[in-house]
């Protein structure tokens, strides 16, 4: 317990506004026109546990560097799964790739951020905290967040203080610093900055959520917004207002009818049926649109994209684990 205290009073660094930005410009496109950004969907799961879907998570790469959006479980497993070369000798995600031939995978992401705090979005974070530290990570990681992120992953940080202990103390062990976590509960806005990408969090409506977001993400060639949870909202269409990649959360408005009624009210304030998200969408003018957190309630995937397409005449698909766009 006394290495817990000591623990509260360092690992964690806590913002309670949005975090003062940098101004660091974005840098050009290159000449040569390959895009520099790659969307992994590490996991398009959602509360029920379906063993082909991870937890919702979705990496944002860009030049090698990941950006993770969301922590579901078995976020960091995927992630290795992405750092390796593919069917037809599809290469693998550079950031997730093992750092030599033969060597153990070593998946690491330089900001993480947290649309909100239902367990099924952050159940993963104790898990890219610590595998990355342990598979050799030396720098604390940056996590963004609504309010309560602070409370979440001290709890995470002290209920780990006699494994961090053990492992700091053992012979050729992992780093003393690479487990600590910086905390940065942040308000609408933009809330980080590099040389690669840009965050803006937006306010969206997540039945009795205070504080749930939804991020814009701009890169230096793509232009992205990922809805969080949400019911159907102008704010993710104003967020996107023509952008490159929607990732929307969805439920299947046929497989809606077999809910219990006394849970449908519940769904229907916090999410979007198939043929809302179509209009968001439609609103938002998205160049395409990516299904996640896919709600089927015992409908197919055809059904659902037909909702979605009853609505929005663009590009649309529903993604698996691993996906890339």
């Amino acid at each position: 317990m006394r290495f817990s205290v000591t623990l509260r009073g360092y690992a964690v660094a806590l913002c309670a506004v949005a975090v003062p930005i940098v101004a660091v410009p974005i840098v050009a496109v290159p000449a040569q026109g390959t895009s520099r950004t790659t969307v992994v969907m590490l996991g398009t799961g959602s509360p029920i546990p379906d063993p082909d879907r991870a937890g919702p998570s979705v990496a944002i790469v860009v030049d090698s560097i990941a950006y993770l959006f969301d922590a579901g479980v078995g976020v960091v497993r995927r992630a290795s799964a992405a750092g390796k070369a593919g069917k037809a000798g599809k290469a693998g995600i550079s950031a997730f790739n093992a750092p030599n031939p033969g060597a153990q995978p070593n998946p690491r992401f330089e900001a993480i951020f947290i649309t909100h705090l239902h367990s099924d979005h952050t159940m993963g974070l104790a898990d890219a905290i610590f595998t990355p530290w342990i598979q050799g990570k030396r720098e604390p990681v940056n996590i963004y967040g609504p309010f309560g992120l602070h409370y979440l992953v001290q709890t995470v940080l002290d209920g780990n203080a006699e494994d961090i202990a053990e492992r700091v103390a053992s012979p050729g062990g992992p780093s003393r610093d690479g487990w600590k976590a910086q905390v940065h509960e942040v308000a609408a806005g933009e809330v980080f900055r590099d040389s690669r990408i840009r965050v803006r969090a937006f306010q969206v409506p997540h039945s009795e959520w205070p504080n749930a977001y939804g991020y814009r993400i701009d890169t230096p060639d793509r232009s992205i917004v990922i809805s969080g949870d949400t019911r159907e909202s102008d704010a993710v269409a104003q967020a996107c207002d023509g952008c490159d990649l929607l990732i929307h959360e969805v439920f299947s408005d046929s497989g809606f009818t077999t809910v219990p009624a006394a849970r449908q009210p519940y769904h229907a304030a916090a999410h979007t049926g198939g043929t809302a998200v179509g209009r968001v969408a439609t609103k938002a003018r998205a160049k395409m649109l990516v299904l996640t957190h896919q709600l089927f309630f015992g409908a197919s995937d055809a059904q659902l994209l037909r909702e979605v397409r009853a609505t929005f005449a663009g590009l649309v698909v529903s993604a698996k684990d691993l996906d890339r766009y």
